[in-house]
């Protein structure tokens, strides 16, 4: 018989071949599988796996078939499923009296469906399983109501989908969005003729210049040491209420500091906004009135957003 590697299917021709080879593996009787999977378990034994496995193949191939129209090479998928068998045999549990069929076939599904996920696209998506599920059903649900599986939804179009699968209509656009577009390669040719340029070459360069990035680094930092030794100045509890009501993302309330401080939260307010002129007023007398006064403004900003 010939042999084969589990995780390098023939592509084309070859999976005739390689059909025909798994088929020709006998399925395991209940009692042959529970020894197997005994020996696997209790003394690690390789032969037992391999037999556990090839003996599945088959299983693995007709759930591959299900998803062969996603556009990814059936042999991908019936390596990712054989990945996912594996990992199901080595954790099956005899003990538990069900057939490993039973078991592995959920795991070789996981392991093509996030191949499938993850192939699609370069942007990560289907993150929660309500937006797989979305991502597998909506072409079937749309063959069912009529709708032709190209182009853009119409609006009526899109509530019935959003009814039929009970998911928003935004999902619903932008997952027909995704499943009608595949990703193009930045070095997809423009067209057919000889010498045609590839789509990286007229694509415009929306960074900016090289000086500008270096100017708006140096002004960033210029802006930061400032900022912090305007605040290095300020007395103990100015700057300790200062830096938590301005610059934290986790501001505590008024209340929550005078508690810390034993004073009512009307003195807290009055002690941070003191902080602030004062921070204020030292960042505009360190910076000159003519090149600094876009410094001034950027932390001056930067103080009033986290108001």
């Amino acid at each position: 018989m010939a042999t084969f590697s589990l995780s390098e299917v023939p592509e084309n021709g070859g999976q005739a071949q390689y059909f025909r080879e798994i088929w020709r593996y006998p399925l395991l009787e209940r009692e042959e599988e529970q020894i197997l999977a005994i020996r696997l378990r209790d003394q690690g034994d390789i032969d037992a796996a391999h037999q556990l496995v090839i003996s599945h193949l088959r299983l693995v191939a007709k759930i591959a078939m299900k998803y062969r129209n996603y556009g990814l090479p059936v042999a991908d998928l019936i390596s990712e499923g054989s990945i996912g068998l594996m990992k199901a045999v080595r954790k099956f549990d005899p003990d538990r009296q069900f057939r490993l069929s039973t078991y592995a076939m959920w795991w070789i599904k996981a392991a093509i469906v996030e191949y499938i996920l993850q192939s699609w696209s370069m942007v990560k998506m289907g993150t929660v399983a309500s937006q797989k599920r979305l991502f597998f059903n909506l072409r079937r649900v749309k063959a069912h109501l009529n709708i032709l599986d190209n182009g853009e939804l119409s609006p009526e179009q899109a509530l019935r989908l959003s009814e039929a699968t009970k998911m928003p209509i935004n999902d619903i656009i932008h997952m027909n969005q995704r499943l009608s577009v595949r990703d193009l390669s930045l070095n997809a040719p423009l067209s057919q003729a000889e010498g045609a340029g590839d789509l990286l070459e007229i694509l415009v360069d929306e960074k900016p210049l090289p000086e500008a990035s270096l100017g708006d680094h140096e002004e960033k930092e210029l802006r930061s040491r400032i900022l912090a030794k305007a605040i290095a100045d300020l007395p103990d509890r100015q700057r300790h209420i200062f830096t938590a009501r301005r610059l934290r993302d986790d501001r505590p309330t008024l209340k929550q500091l005078g508690a810390q401080y034993g004073i009512t939260h009307e003195r807290v307010r009055q002690i941070e906004a003191q902080a602030f002129k004062r921070v204020k007023e030292f960042i505009t007398d360190r910076v000159s009135a003519g090149t600094g006064r876009k410094i001034t403004e950027g932390v001056g900003l930067l103080l009033m957003s986290s108001a």
